[in-house]
């Protein structure tokens, strides 16, 4: 049936007001019901997909221009853009879940490279066959258990499979170790020379002591993490990049404020420093998931020297262009002149990293603690 089957009611079915068109001019409802025919419902699913995708592109688009979209919003063209707040909440989301990818990712690599190190004190301290093969059977089910919940993560399933036999390989030779001592009628296992678990005809290695622990079980948590900290300095990195768009979702208002201040004698509503702060910000996130996405790509071509290469300093690049961007949107937007606007860039920027690194690193050290 076509639209011209279709009778034309003469009240606008949504707000009750008399129809002049195709569409109310009260509250813009189509006349045509997508429930009574199948085209009317297929025409509608897709005028709104294009009509939402050409919004979405259109402000990334502009936002790739330094205040460009800021500045148009500002003068009132909204509605060909998406909302500042819903494109920074969007962009967020998006921006949170790669990175949750990444940070998982570095997480477990710590996890697993650590692993075989707590494993490793079990199995030596072990006495007899029977408390090696306990010792792991217990961590290789924990293994299958992370590779069932996590493997799904990109570069977590190598490395689990990594730690697996590594595993496997020291309690082998703990085995291979306590059959040769009870078969030669060696010294007891707690004595200096069975704390090397390598190669049978290496030179046995004193045992090193045991530092003590801070006490208790949120002592010996933190003492595992500071030591994965030391094995592998760039975890906290990682953690702080991980943290980042949840800081920067957190210090909107704090940056509006800050503008505010800036730029108090322009007498400029708060909530225009929160448009300019939101777009700013967005365009942070788009930055940080363009950074994201690089370093997920050039995980999983480590084996490809080149790619991982162009990749690094793609990342380095658009690192570098995020402070170059915020000064080049500053001056667009408020239109002063650049030394004026390079010492309020400069006032706003040391203060914002004091905030960020304020909220960020607190944030960055319990990811870490609650790995």
């Amino acid at each position: 049936m076509s639209h011209a089957d279709d009778p034309a009611p003469a009240a606008c079915e949504n707000c009750a007001t008399a129809l002049q068109g195709a569409f109310c001019h009260r509250c813009g409802q189509f006349i045509h019901s997508p429930v009574r025919h199948a085209s009317h419902a297929i025409e509608e699913v897709f005028e709104s997909f294009w009509h939402l995708d050409g919004r979405i592109f259109r402000t990334l688009r502009d936002l790739l221009v330094p205040g460009r979209i800021a500045t148009r919003y500002l003068a009132g063209q909204r509605v060909r853009y998406v909302a500042p707040m819903r494109l920074f909440v969007i962009l967020t989301l998006l921006t949170f879940f790669v990175a949750k990818f990444l940070v998982d990712g570095a997480t477990f690599d710590i996890a697993a490279d650590s692993l075989d190190r707590e494993t490793h004190g079990r199995i030596a301290a072990a006495t007899t066959v029977a408390e090696v093969v306990q010792v792991r059977d217990d961590v290789l089910a924990d293994l299958d258990e992370t590779r069932r919940v996590t493997g799904a993560i990109p570069g977590v399933r190598p490395q689990l499979d990594s730690a697996e036999a590594l595993l496997r390989q020291q309690a082998q030779a703990r085995i291979d170790a306590l059959n040769g001592r009870a078969g030669a009628g060696a010294a007891p296992a707690d004595s200096a020379a069975e704390d090397d678990v390598g190669d049978p005809g290496t030179t046995p290695v004193a045992r090193r002591p045991v530092p003590p622990t801070i006490g208790g079980p949120l002592g010996e948590r933190i003492e595992r993490n500071l030591v994965r900290m030391r094995d592998d300095p760039g975890a906290f990195s990682r953690a702080l990049l991980g943290a980042a768009p949840t800081t920067l979702f957190i210090l909107v208002p704090l940056f509006a404020l800050l503008l505010k201040l800036a730029y108090l004698f322009q007498r400029r509503l708060y909530l225009e420093h929160v448009v300019i702060a939101l777009y700013s910000h967005a365009a942070l996130m788009l930055g940080l998931l363009l950074v994201f996405c690089c370093a997920l790509a050039s995980s999983w071509l480590a084996h490809v020297g080149w790619a991982a290469r162009a990749l690094g300093w793609a990342q380095t690049l658009l690192l570098c262009a995020l402070p170059l961007y915020l000064l080049a949107m500053q001056k667009r937007v408020y239109g002063q002149s650049w030394p004026w606007t390079l010492v309020k860039f400069a006032a706003i920027g040391q203060l914002y990293v004091v905030l960020f690194m304020s909220v960020a690193i607190p944030m960055a050290g319990y990811a870490l603690y609650a790995a």
